[in-house]
């Protein structure tokens, strides 16, 4: 993530109020915007269409079938995102960034063959029309590739372009579903549809003009030498960590039902869990802010005096300066993160009313709260780990992480009414201070992993 990183420093060193609120802003959509954004535009939709969409049993098909989109994608193109990644980062710092584009356009070949593999065997047995069909599956296999895309978006330097589009392209969502004729569920699925590929494919032209190539397509990204399965499989298990619980109470009979065909949910749970997500951004920004700025110059400048073959006095202390970064960074994501959680805490019922929701869900709004805030330090955490090229200890941390979600939200269905959402929090208290154990022996153990442990 050098690329936003070096950005941000740029637009610290003006040392400004609105240089500061201009860095978190960017940080903040940069970090989470697409998901974040998109759960904005879809509930804006969601209220815009009331009235509008008759029966309003449409909008929460839609709603719903869009969820299970989002989550679909986010977990297949997980399979790719980190290993393409670091092919990327590895070729442009061997300057070889000819090679990004047709790798970049491979991947979304296969990600796109994946994807209509996937989403065409779970539609062929449902019952939906055909057209729906169409337009989900569509839909579909360009979020798949609309996550890709995302990656690229850190070695960029157009940042306010890719905000924009952003921006703009959720914001032709929302106007077109209030706008356009109501065409009921197909209409807003062809908007949400089209919304997304204009998104997509504006974002590819960015890379493709960053990028020229005289070569169309490569697969050397799965080349054996190339390819990091374990960060493929890190991709994979933690966007399926964080679905794993919607999961768990979508198909549970006793708290779901069916919306529409075989598409399931569950109102007491997703709600809340939905809402919960956007108390992400605060500290997304600060992620952003502290760890592509001041632990990633701190690891480039450790790492880069060791392959120059600097000093053992340069190198402890660059490695101490590293570390330092490090504890900072996750202080300062723990404050902005925890003053935001104890603001929604107290705000919570102020909140669901104003969004005209049951009071019955502040419970749980609550607990989804804590783990929500809990997740940015566990994403934050990681990426200490992907810094540090701890891919194994990344991926024993994230398998705990969707192994004790799965199982705690189990037992909090069995539970009772009192204790949902208690799986999905303990899960990430579980993970984060785990993950806290392992940074910290990485740390202590680094000079001799990085001089004696090298192939």
């Amino acid at each position: 993530m050098a690329g936003i990183g070096f950005e941000l420093r740029n637009i610290l060193k003006k040392n400004t109020l609105l240089s500061y609120l201009e860095a978190y802003g960017l940080a903040a959509i940069i970090g989470s915007g697409p998901w974040v954004l998109s759960i904005l535009a879809l509930m804006l939709i969601g209220i815009l269409s009331i009235g509008r969409v008759f029966p309003t049993d449409l909008i929460i098909q839609f709603l719903v079938l869009v969820t299970y989109m989002m989550a679909g994608s986010l977990i297949l193109s997980g399979l790719f995102q980190l290993l393409l990644t670091r092919f990327i980062s590895d070729r442009l710092f061997q300057n070889e960034g000819h090679k990004v584009t047709p790798n970049l356009l491979g991947c979304m070949l296969i990600t796109s063959l994946l994807g209509t593999l996937l989403g065409g065997s779970i539609l062929v047995v449902s019952a939906l029309p055909a057209a729906l069909k169409m337009t989900m599956l569509a839909a579909f296999v360009v979020l798949c590739n609309l996550w890709l895309i995302i990656v690229f978006l850190s070695g960029m330097k157009q940042y306010y372009r890719i905000v924009l589009t952003l921006l703009g392209g959720y914001g032709l969502m929302v106007l077109a579903a209030w706008l356009l004729p109501p065409f009921g569920l197909l209409g807003l699925l062809v908007i949400f549809a089209t919304a997304q590929a204009l998104i997509t494919f504006t974002l590819l032209f960015f890379v493709l003009r960053n990028y020229p190539s005289q070569q169309l397509v490569a697969f050397e990204f799965l080349k054996r030498r190339h390819a990091f399965i374990s960060l493929a499989l890190c991709g994979l298990f933690y966007n399926l960590g964080v679905w794993v619980d919607k999961f768990v109470f979508w198909f549970t009979t006793e708290v779901s039902f069916t919306v529409i065909d075989i598409f399931r949910a569950s109102y007491i749970y997703d709600l809340p869990i939905f809402i919960a997500y956007l108390a992400i951004i605060p500290g997304m920004a600060v992620f952003m802010l502290h760890m592509e700025t001041d632990f990633a110059a701190a690891n480039e400048q450790f790492y880069k005096t060791v392959r120059e073959g600097g000093t053992l006095e340069a190198i402890f202390l660059l490695k101490d300066k590293m570390v330092l970064a490090c504890k900072n960074s996750l202080y300062q994501i723990f404050k902005i993160q925890g003053l935001t959680l104890a603001m929604l805490l107290l705000w919570s019922e102020e909140i669901l009313l104003l969004l005209k929701i049951d009071l019955a869900y502040l419970h749980l709004l609550y607990v989804d709260l804590v783990g929500v805030s809990l997740q940015v330090l566990v994403m934050a955490i990681l990426n200490v780990m992907f810094y540090l090229d701890k891919r194994y200890q990344a991926l024993a941390l994230i398998l705990v992480m969707a192994i004790t979600n799965l199982l705690l939200s189990q037992l909090s269905i069995q539970l009772g009414l009192a204790f949902y959402g208690y799986g999905f929090a303990v899960s990430m208290l579980i993970t984060t201070l785990l993950g806290l154990i392992m940074v910290n022996r990485q740390f202590n153990h680094l000079e001799y992993q990085t001089f004696m442990l090298q192939r």
